[in-house]
């Protein structure tokens, strides 16, 4: 049975196939990105099904998309639970842009797969790439601003 090291660095590398990827993931694993709310984007993805579309979408958005193991470096590590950051360099299709993007990643694995996988980001820096003109493509905020 894979410990929760195991399950993230397999994650990692099979970013770049979806359902492999989603296929880590138990039936009712949950991969939670908290950031992209400050997007407008669901934070919340249930299930494999839900999982796999997320990872597809991110593929869209960048075809390169992927995480070298030299990049990878886990912090903290129990069988059940692992933190990490790792850092992905992608071309965004939008703009042809370059993100050096660093995550941090929560992995809590459960009977060999993937329970929770919360992952942080900085979505200034995903807009930077995403967008014409950057941030500056974004609407002004209003009186409330959420970054989860």
């Amino acid at each position: 049975m894979k410990d929760s090291k195991a399950l993230l660095l397999e994650y990692l590398a099979s970013i770049r196939d979806p359902e492999r990827a989603a296929s880590l993931f138990a039936a009712d694993g949950v991969f939670e990105l908290p950031f992209l709310r400050s997007l407008g984007v669901e934070p919340r993805h249930t299930g494999r099904r839900e999982i796999t579309a997320l990872l597809h979408r991110l593929l869209e958005l960048y075809p390169n998309f992927a995480f070298a193991p030299a990049d990878i470096h886990i912090l903290i590590e129990t069988p059940e639970k692992t933190f990490a950051e790792y850092v992905a360099h992608a071309r965004a299709a939008a703009t042809g842009r370059t993100l050096h993007q660093l995550f941090t990643g929560y992995l809590v694995a459960k009977a060999g797969e993937i329970k929770l996988l919360r992952e942080t980001f900085n979505p200034l820096a995903m807009a930077q790439a995403q967008l014409p003109n950057g941030v500056a493509d974004i609407a002004p905020p209003g009186d409330e601003v959420h970054s989860f």
